[in-house]
Formats: C-alpha cells, sequence, structure tokens
C-alpha cells in the first residue's frame, strides 16, 4: 500500500512552518554527535531524507491526541518529528542509555517541545509497571531490533486496539517471520505500508500491528531472550 501524500505530503510539512525546529533539531543532533555516538549520518541531506523524512512518513497513523509510546529512543527518531509536526500527540521515550536520555531532555527543551516524558528504563521492565502496561494507544521503534523481537518489547505496552507501528528497510522478509510473535502477544497480521524516500535515499515499510487481546503475563521475558530466543 501506498502512503497518502508521500512524500510531496511529509516533506512540504517538514519545509513549511516547521522548517525552523527541524534546522534545530539537526544542530544539536550533530553538536551532541560528537560527544554521544548519535548517528554515523552527519550530511545535511541525508539527515532530512534518512532521518527527518523517514520519520515523518508514519504522521498520518496516528488519530489525534495519541498517547504513544516510544521503544529505544535513540536521538529521537521518529518521536520527536512526529512531536514537532503532531503538537496533539502525547510520547513517552523509553530509552536504557543515560546519555542519550541527556541528550533527548536537551532537544525537546531547546525545541520548546511539551507532553513528552523520559524515562531511562528497558521496555521489559516498563512492561513490567502497572502504569505502563497496556496503557498506550499506540507504541513505535525505528532501528532497535527484528520485528518478532520488537513485537515482544512493544506489544505489552500497548492497549486493546491501539496499535504497534514499526519502521523498517524494504526488505519485508522479518515481518513475515514476525508472524508467530505477533499471534502470541496479542496482535493481529501486519498492515504494510511502502514507501520510497526521494532521490534514491532507499525504499522503507511502516507496519501496523493491531492489538486485539491482551498480551500474556509471561511477555516480555527478561534476561535479553527477546533477542536471544526470539518467539
Amino acid at each position: 500500500m501506498e502512503i497518502p501524500d508521500f512524500p510531496a505530503g511529509a516533506e512540504e510539512r517538514i519545509n513549511g512552518e516547521k522548517r525552523e525546529k527541524f534546522r534545530l533539531f539537526r544542530e544539536i543532533l550533530l553538536e551532541y554527535n560528537r560527544k554521544y555516538n548519535l548517528t554515523s549520518i552527519t550530511d545535511e541531506r541525508e539527515i532530512f531524507y534518512k532521518h527527518f523524512l523517514d520519520s515523518a512518513a508514519g504522521a498520518f497513523l496516528f488519530p489525534s491526541g495519541a498517547n504513544v509510546a516510544e521503544v529505544g529512543s535513540g536521538a529521537g527518531f521518529p518521536s520527536l518529528v512526529l512531536k514537532i509536526l503532531r503538537e496533539d500527540i502525547s510520547f513517552t521515550l523509553f530509552e536504557s542509555v543515560g546519555k542519550k536520555c541527556d541528550f533527548l531532555r536537551v532537544a525537546v527543551d531547546n525545541l520548546g517541545l511539551s507532553g513528552v516524558n523520559i524515562m531511562q528504563m528497558r521496555a521489559e521492565d516498563a512492561a513490567g509497571e502497572e502504569k505502563f502496561r497496556e496503557k498506550f494507544d499506540f507504541c513505535t521503534a525505528r532501528a532497535v531490533a527484528r520485528m518478532n523481537t520488537l513485537c515482544e518489547y512493544c506489544l505489552p505496552l500497548v492497549r486493546v486496539g491501539g496499535a504497534f507501528v514499526a519502521y523498517k528497510s524494504g526488505d519485508g522478509a522479518e515481518i513475515g517471520e514476525a508472524e508467530k510473535a505477533v499471534r502470541i502477544l496479542g496482535g493481529e497480521r501486519a498492515e504494510i505500508y511502502e514507501y520510497e524516500l526521494p532521490e534514491g535515499f532507499g525504499s522503507r515499510t511502516l507496519a501496523v500491528v493491531k492489538k486485539r487481546a491482551h498480551t500474556p503475563a509471561k511477555y516480555p521475558r527478561g534476561q535479553g531472550k527477546p533477542r536471544k530466543q526470539p518467539l
């Protein structure tokens, strides 16, 4: 399926009234990247297409006022890009690395973003806490792990009736291999949205897994099992 109004719609939004915030975001990212190694992408054009425009591609998926969790936030992709574009969405960012949390706090403060909660904790620990487990309308993740592992980290955070939105490469094989995990964790087969970044910057996919049943209490497993022994 094609994403509506992409890439023209997303590119127009980034280059329109939000342009100054994206310019500032890029400056902060490059400044802190020298200390924290947040991204290997430092070319201005590559940042725009591979980080900003790619993150913006999923903006249409979230309804007004959605409460969204992000797992493995890193440098804030897609969350901070989505927040700049969609001020109505609230975010809770789960990031286990302290230095990355420090960067996220600086970015949120300097960009003047409200409704962003940054938690230094692992997704599997968050899902074990009542205040987070199955409390979010959506969960999203980008460049964190393979799809079957991601589902175990993310679906326990999503309420029944919500969805998990995964930003993936153009290779859909790993989405297919995650079908067993999706079923076990209470989801249904992913809806796939394929798109091409402009100017040959690559094929990308959004995989949307709707939550249809409660995730069994034993998931997510601890001790690194979602990565070592994926469902």
